[in-house]
């Protein structure tokens, strides 16, 4: 304020403190909803098999913090769909702009998430012996051919949290066209490391897909059906379109489509320590593992004034608003899944997903619901 106020005196203006302080309830009322304008939303749930529906009231959740939710939603010109779970029941629920309770949208990085799920089962299962093997043990076809020998201590433990040195391919116009144009799984030995293994985070698209390329091959299946065996079939989830790389590998950074309801689902389970209608699907000591913090400060790039501590795990952020400190998955668009452990809520949103678009405007929209989330779990009372 301060240095506003000296930039402006040249100008010959004057900031008034007292003046502005007295003003600032004036118009945080005049920007107030409505009763009338609250009172016409309707974000019910439609009553279906698949979920348990009841009201924000009814949840001990405040209907005017959920109505207040639902109506600054009304006006983002990219979401799809919004939900609300409490207490494990669905208690709002609206879409706009042409989204509907079917619609598949593409998850872009929410995927990450379900990625990392299918690498706890994998190691459930035996596929996979421990976080610390290393990459190179499943892609024994480019041993003789890496150029930088560090990529031989890299661990599936530091592709999980981010750390294992590869680049976040928006960092050059070089390794944004290849993210664009589609990993092989040869691109491990062709993209640069640009610190040690372990010793930095760095966002990684690549990480993530080498991730699935590992269930994959550990496995003796593909990500997409193993996914469904062990994770999607359990929840009652039924996955629509799922990209594929040029060698026919499911895609593990991005590509799966899902419904609004169904990605809702997985955000219940890992709500729940992996339990899912009474049924352990992924085991608990794996979510709370993947929900830790395993670097901070993470993420650089200004948001919004309700996103603080932004940190990162097993494929899932973390960060705090007013007095909740939460865990979310993240899509390019926009697409959210928070969990709010001290409330018991998951809230969801899908958008468009701005398909090989990323610029100023598919960010200008992905900030948008970033920060329609924010903004309302900020304002939400602490239990």
């Amino acid at each position: 304020y301060d240095t506003v106020a000296e930039g402006l005196k040249p100008l010959g203006l004057i900031l008034d403190y007292e003046q502005n302080k007295a003003v600032r309830p004036v118009i945080a009322d005049m920007l107030q909803p409505t009763p009338e304008e609250l009172a016409a939303l309707n974000y019910s749930p439609q009553t279906r098999s698949d979920w348990a529906v009841s009201t924000p009231a009814e949840q001990e959740l405040d209907p005017q913090l959920v109505a207040e939710l639902y109506l600054e939603a009304t006006g983002l010109e990219t979401i799809y769909s919004l939900l609300v779970i409490k207490n494990g029941h669905l208690v709002a629920e609206a879409y706009f702009n042409g989204g509907s309770i079917d619609q598949k949208t593409l998850l872009q990085s929410v995927s990450k998430s379900y990625t990392s799920a299918s690498v706890g089962l994998a190691l459930e299962q035996g596929c996979l012996a421990s976080l610390d093997q290393p990459m190179m043990d499943f892609f024994p076809e480019f041993a003789n051919k890496l150029t930088d020998s560090r990529k031989e201590q890299i661990t599936i433990r530091q592709l999980l949290q981010m750390r294992a040195g590869y680049p976040w391919e928006e960092s050059s116009e070089d390794l944004f066209r290849v993210l664009y144009t589609g990993f092989r799984p040869s691109t491990l030995v062709d993209f640069p490391l640009v610190t040690d293994p372990g010793s930095a985070f760095h966002y990684s698209n690549l990480s993530s897909h080498i991730l699935g390329i590992i269930v994959a091959r550990a496995c003796n299946t593909n990500l997409k059906a193993f996914a469904e065996e062990h994770l999607l079939n359990p929840l009652g989830t039924e996955v629509g379109d799922w990209i594929i790389d040029w060698e026919g590998y499911y895609l593990g950074f991005a590509g799966m489509h899902l419904s609004a309801r169904d990605t809702a689902k997985f955000g219940l389970l890992y709500l729940n320590n992996g339990v899912f209608e009474g049924k352990q699907i992924v085991p608990a000591a794996w979510v709370q593992e993947s929900l830790q913090t395993y670097s901070e400060n993470a993420w650089d790039i200004p948001i919004g004034r309700h996103f603080n501590d932004i940190g990162y795990g097993y494929q899932w952020w973390s960060a705090s608003s007013g007095e909740h400190h939460y865990n979310y998955a993240w899509g390019h668009g926009g697409q959210l899944v928070v969990l709010l452990h001290d409330l018991d809520m998951v809230v969801v949103v899908t958008s468009d997903p701005f398909e090989m678009q990323s610029d100023a405007v598919s960010w200008a929209h992905e900030k948008a619901n970033l920060n329609l989330m924010a903004e309302f779990i900020s304002d939400l009372p602490s239990d």
